[in-house]
C-alpha cells in the first residue's frame, strides 16, 4: 500500500526537458500511498534537484503526520519568470503522465493558481476526475481559493498551542519575517487572539513598533508581499539590515518567507523563545540544532505549514465531505486542520519535555505506525 515505513530515498526522480518546448526542472515523487502523492510547484531562477528532494521528503513528513492517505512529492522549475504562458504550457505537456497517474502537482513558491491552470489546461487533467475515486461535485478553483488562508491558519494554531503549553497568561510580542499570503494570515490570527505583532519583514527589510497595525500593513501590501514604504503607518521604525527581523525584541518569530532564512550563521542572534516555521525549509539543519541548545523550541514547518498542502490533500483523497455547503465545507477543512496541527504541536512538545535532541523523528515514528 504505502512505502511510508522506509523513507530514505525518494520513490522516483524525474528529470524535465521539456515536451515540445524547453522547460529544465524536476519532479521528485519521495514516497507513494496507493499510489498517490502530491506536493506544489516551485519555480525559481536557482531551484535545485536536492531542494526539490527535500521539500518532497517535507510533504511526505506533513502528510504523515496528518495522517493523510498520499505520499509526498514537489516539482522545480529553473526559470525567472520570463514568457510564463509557454513555460508552463511545455510544463503541462511534459508532466501530463504523471497528472494523470496519480501524481497531483499544485502551486509554490513563484507559481500562481492563473499558472496552475494554465499547465492543467495544456496536460488535460481536472482533479475532479480520477479513476477509483468519485468524483468531486465541485471544480478545483472553487473548492481551494476559499481557503488561501488555511496555511496561515494552521501555523497560528500551532503558535497559540506552543505559547499556551509554556504556561504563558499575558500576550505574545510577536515578529513575522515574510509578509505573504501566510506571514499576512499568521499576523491576523495572532492579533485577534490578543498577541502583539511588534516587527514584520519583507524583502526589503523590517519594519518594528511597540504594536505594529496589522490591518494597517496589510492594506499597502502588494500581492507579492511587499510593503509600501511610501504609506507606512506613523511612529515606526524601518531598518534594511541584513537579518533585522531577528534583532527585534520579541518572544515568537514566525518564519513565513525563505528557504533557511534561520541559518548556522544567524540563528545566535536569535532573541525570541519560541520559532514556529511557517514556510518550507525555513530553518536550516543547524540553525534548529542552536535553537535546542540555546533552549528555545522550534516547532517546525511540517507540522505547523500544512494548511495548504492538507486541503489540497484532503480534496485528492475525497476525504473532505463535499455534500456541505461551501461555507461550512471551508470551516469544517480550517477546523481539521487546527485539529491537526494542535494535536502534533502538543505531542512533540510532550517528547521534547521527556529528552534531548531533535523530537520530530519519534513523532513520525508514532505516526508512521499509526497508519498501519
Amino acid at each position: 500500500m504505502s512505502d511510508l515505513e522506509n523513507p530514505q530515498q525518494p520513490a522516483f526522480t524525474v528529470r524535465l526537458n521539456g515536451s515540445g518546448g524547453t522547460v529544465r526542472g524536476w519532479v521528485v515523487v519521495d514516497s507513494l500511498y496507493d499510489g498517490l502523492a502530491m506536493g506544489g510547484t516551485r519555480m525559481t531562477t536557482g531551484v535545485t534537484e536536492d531542494e526539490v528532494a527535500g521539500l518532497a521528503r517535507d510533504m511526505t513528513d506533513k502528510f504523515t503526520l496528518a495522517g493523510l492517505p498520499i505520499g509526498g512529492a514537489k516539482a522545480g522549475i529553473v526559470s525567472d519568470g520570463g514568457d510564463r504562458e509557454e513555460t508552463f504550457r511545455t510544463f503541462g505537456r511534459t508532466v501530463k503522465p504523471l497528472l494523470h497517474g496519480g501524481i497531483h502537482l499544485g502551486i509554490d513558491m513563484g507559481v500562481t493558481p492563473a499558472d496552475r491552470a494554465v499547465f492543467f489546461a495544456e496536460a488535460g487533467y481536472d482533479p475532479r476526475y480520477r479513476l477509483g475515486a468519485p468524483d468531486m461535485p465541485v471544480d478545483w478553483r472553487t473548492y481551494y481559493e476559499p481557503l488561501i488562508d488555511c496555511t496561515g491558519h494552521g501555523v497560528g494554531v500551532g503558535a497559540v498551542t506552543a505559547l499556551e503549553a509554556d504556561g504563558r497568561a499575558e500576550p505574545a510580542r510577536v515578529v513575522v519575517q515574510g509578509f505573504g499570503a501566510v506571514g499576512r494570515a499568521v499576523a491576523r490570527f495572532l492579533e485577534e487572539r490578543g498577541h502583539v505583532v511588534v516587527g514584520v519583514a519583507d524583502v526589503e527589510g523590517t519594519i518594528s513598533a511597540d504594536r505594529l497595525p496589522v490591518a494597517d500593513l496589510v492594506a499597502v501590501t502588494d500581492e507579492f508581499g511587499r510593503i509600501d514604504r511610501s504609506r507606512l503607518p506613523q511612529n515606526v521604525t524601518v531598518s534594511t539590515g541584513p537579518d533585522a527581523w531577528l534583532d527585534v525584541d520579541a518572544d515568537l518569530l514566525v518564519l513565513a518567507a525563505q528557504k533557511y532564512a534561520l541559518n548556522a550563521e544567524n540563528a545566535h542572534r536569535l532573541r525570541a523563545g519560541l520559532v514556529v516555521e511557517g514556510a518550507n525549509l525555513a530553518s536550516s539543519a543547524e540553525a534548529k540544532e542552536k535553537v535546542r541548545a540555546a533552549g528555545a523550541t522550534l516547532v517546525p514547518g511540517v507540522i505547523a505549514n500544512i494548511g495548504g498542502a492538507a486541503s489540497a490533500a484532503l480534496a485528492v483523497t475525497r476525504v473532505v465531505p463535499f455534500d456541505l455547503a461551501a461555507d461550512a465545507r471551508k470551516a469544517w477543512v480550517f477546523d481539521w486542520v487546527g485539529d491537526r496541527v494542535r494535536q502534533n504541536t502538543r505531542d512533540l512538545l510532550e517528547i521534547a519535555a521527556a529528552g534531548a535532541g531533535d523530537p520530530l523523528p519519534a513523532l513520525l515514528t508514532a505516526r508512521r505506525k499509526d497508519r498501519r
